[in-house]
């Protein structure tokens, strides 16, 4: 089990990309005890929510696209959108060049354990994902 502080710590070391490349400074963090925990970075037209349930060993990435600055409902496939299918579509139409790239960008973290592996999968699913975005 990882604690709270240290899942905050590291989210924001392989997910610094989203202030540095896509301007998404406002940084909300949550944790529930040894429970849950959550980091947040959001701009004016999303939420990106990197959440981690300790018990379950789940770790979840979603992008909300937000409606007139309102989150929208958790269940709507066309605002809510969870890594696992925004990797398949950025996949499906990256170019092998820009794969390379954004595994280049993430060469020099090395991560410790099996957690760290699944959040640094992550941060490189996301960070392809997110030149895309806005075209989804």
């Amino acid at each position: 089990m990882i604690g709270g502080d240290d899942y905050i710590e590291t989210v924001k070391k392989y997910f610094a990309f989203l202030a540095a490349e896509f301007n998404m400074t406002n940084i909300t963090e949550k944790v529930r005890g040894n429970i849950f925990y959550d980091v947040k970075y959001t701009d004016k037209s999303k939420i990106i929510s990197i959440s981690y349930e300790n018990v379950e060993n789940y770790l979840q990435a979603i992008v909300f696209k937000l409606r007139n600055g309102d989150m929208p409902n958790y269940d709507d496939k066309t605002s809510t959108l969870h890594l696992n299918a925004l990797t398949k579509i950025a996949f499906s139409k990256a170019t092998k060049e820009a794969i390379e790239l954004n595994n280049k960008f993430f060469n020099s973290f090395k991560p410790n354990d099996d957690f760290e592996r699944k959040l640094l999968k992550s941060a490189k699913d996301l960070r392809l994902s997110m030149q895309m975005i806005d075209n989804l």
